[in-house]
């Protein structure tokens, strides 16, 4: 596999940036660097990471964390499927195989579900898929249920596509080699947005967030410069997926005549 063509970040490397433009001093224990005599520091890390990462992938439509699970099934006479909320942040599509050919289900409301397809003891091949919500055992914090239409008349296995959470640059910071080898998508690709990001979330922690701080424009300059690289991530998302300008993958060219 090739190597990036950036600067990537590892966890360490991360770790001693931040330090470095916050002003923060780092030691380096058992391979993992951390503050130097700084636990308030050490303990921000992680949410740190948490506040970056999480805004990143809100923020962009990142075409990694695009992926497929082949491992849900329908069964028959049943309507409702529920899945992992550790699978997928959103569900895009979802097929399901009958034979050789993948039929897609389209997304509709749980009450057009509710009312156009309400008997179980209709069963037929489904067409229609609708998001219902969490567990209430959990509080959604275990699954997530959705509805299909009409109910199955068979097992159908299924193909659900969809968007999930990237993996953090903190699930290496246990490990002194993989703290200092290790990166994520985000880290490697992204390390600009990533220390931006951070940047933001540490001057609440330097106590120069607000109107009455000793530097309240320090936040704002961060963030300042965090949308302006956004915005620019945010196109070449777009280009990659073939979303871009008449749905291609190139760039809007401000001088092209005529126009797409």
């Amino acid at each position: 596999m090739s190597t990036p063509n950036t600067t990537p970040l590892t966890y360490n490397g991360y770790v001693t940036q931040i330090g470095t433009m916050a002003v923060v001093n780092t030691t380096t224990v058992g391979g993992i660097v951390v503050g130097n005599n700084d636990p308030a520091f050490d303990a921000i890390i992680p949410q740190m990471l948490n506040y970056a990462e999480l805004r990143i992938q809100r923020d962009l439509d990142l075409l990694p964390a695009l992926t497929l699970n082949t491992s849900y099934s329908l069964t028959a006479g049943n309507n409702e499927l529920s899945i992992s909320v550790n699978d997928f942040v959103t569900v895009q599509t979802i097929t399901y195989l009958d034979g050789t050919t993948k039929v897609p289900l389209y997304p509709v409301t749980k009450e057009f579900l509710q009312n156009v397809f309400n008997d179980s003891s209709v069963w037929a091949p489904p067409k229609y898929f609708a998001m219902a919500g969490g567990d209430a055992s959990t509080g959604g914090n275990t699954y997530n249920n959705i509805y299909v239409g009409p109910y199955p008349d068979q097992d159908y296995p299924l193909t659900i596509r969809g968007v999930q959470r990237l993996p953090t640059l903190y699930k290496f910071s246990d490990n002194g080699t993989d703290a200092s080898t290790q990166t994520t998508f985000i880290s490697a690709y992204l390390p600009d947005l990533l220390i931006m990001a951070s940047m933001i979330y540490i001057s609440a922690y330097q106590r120069n967030f607000g109107r009455m701080s000793d530097d309240p424009s320090m936040a704002q300059s961060y963030e300042s410069q965090y949308q302006a690289l956004v915005r620019g991530a945010a196109g070449e998302e777009g280009r990659k997926k073939f979303q871009a300008s008449a749905w291609s993958s190139l760039s809007s060219s401000p001088v092209a005549t005529p126009s797409r």
